[in-house]
Parts: C-alpha cells; sequence; structure tokens
C-alpha cells in the first residue's frame, strides 16, 4: 500500500494512528488529515525524535496496517 491508500481513506485510518502514536489528539489528527509531511512533523514534536526516525515509524505503520 502506498501513502496515498491512507491519505485517501483518512478517517478510517486515524484511529489506527492514534492507536499507534497515542499522544497524539483527534484535533492534530483532524489538522493533520493525512498529510504525510504533517504527520512526520507532528510525530517529531510530539516524541523527540527525528525527521528519519518519524519516517522510519510511519514506514513500518503503512506496511502492516489495511482497510
Amino acid at each position: 500500500m502506498e501513502w496515498k491508500d491512507v491519505e485517501r481513506n483518512w478517517t478510517e485510518y486515524k484511529d489506527r494512528v492514534q492507536d499507534r502514536w497515542d499522544e497524539l489528539t483527534r484535533d492534530e489528527l483532524d489538522q493533520i488529515g493525512g498529510s504525510y509531511n504533517e504527520l512526520v512533523g507532528k510525530l517529531q514534536e510530539k516524541y523527540g525524535i527525528t525527521q528519519q526516525q518519524a519516517e522510519r515509524e510511519l514506514d513500518e505503520f503503512q506496511s502492516t496496517v489495511s482497510l
């Protein structure tokens, strides 16, 4: 699956994203709207990780979820 699939179906995926990264609020997830770059930035901010780490975590998440 590609990230565009997650972005297109954000409403269905955002619960799974919040399960994985529980420090993200519903409002933040609504603002992110499925944007990969926005989510990377928010993960960096909330978890104090590097951009590369955030991208690795998202790639791992993406490979393990499906609708």
